[in-house]
């Protein structure tokens, strides 16, 4: 007998991404990737690209946890008044309530995977923004190949 409470899996790629300002005059882009319309559980994945100099301007969540992940770039996350440098590979976890933001500090975009949950309206509230493309540099990073293995010599 088949659990009714399978899902079937959502398989998406860069380019099925949809990109938004939530402002039209801010500095960092999001990419929804997943959320409840897409997944039906209450969840937000995205990918947010901060431009140079980008930032998010300082919030906080009553219940959602949110998680960031580094994918590219380098920058400082301030929780709280408290500042961490966070680069490639580095993961932050925001608590609820905490008030937080995260700048770029580099040179070149700064690039994290973001998960809210719950999803706390934050997909509704991305949605709302101005919708805008991903561009070359964006699907790059995006659509990163394996690194080849290197053969002993």
């Amino acid at each position: 007998m088949l659990d009714d409470s399978c899902v079937i899996a959502v398989v998406k790629s860069p380019r099925d991404y949809q990109a938004y300002r939530i402002s039209p005059h801010d500095s960092n882009r999001l990419a929804i990737v997943f959320d409840p319309a897409i997944a039906n559980f209450s969840m937000t994945f995205c990918v947010e690209i901060f431009d140079i100099g980008g930032k998010t301007p300082p919030n906080r969540h009553q219940m959602a946890i949110e998680m960031f992940f580094v994918l590219k770039g380098q920058g400082i996350a301030i929780c709280d008044g408290k500042e961490e440098p966070i680069q490639a590979g580095d993961s932050l976890l925001v608590p609820p309530t905490g008030i937080h933001e995260v700048r770029n500090t580099g040179s070149e975009r700064l690039y994290a995977l973001c998960f809210m949950v719950p999803n706390e309206d934050f997909a509704e509230l991305i949605r709302s923004g101005v919708p805008v493309e991903l561009d070359d540099e964006d699907m790059a990073v995006l659509q990163r190949t394996p690194i080849p293995k290197l053969s002993h010599v």
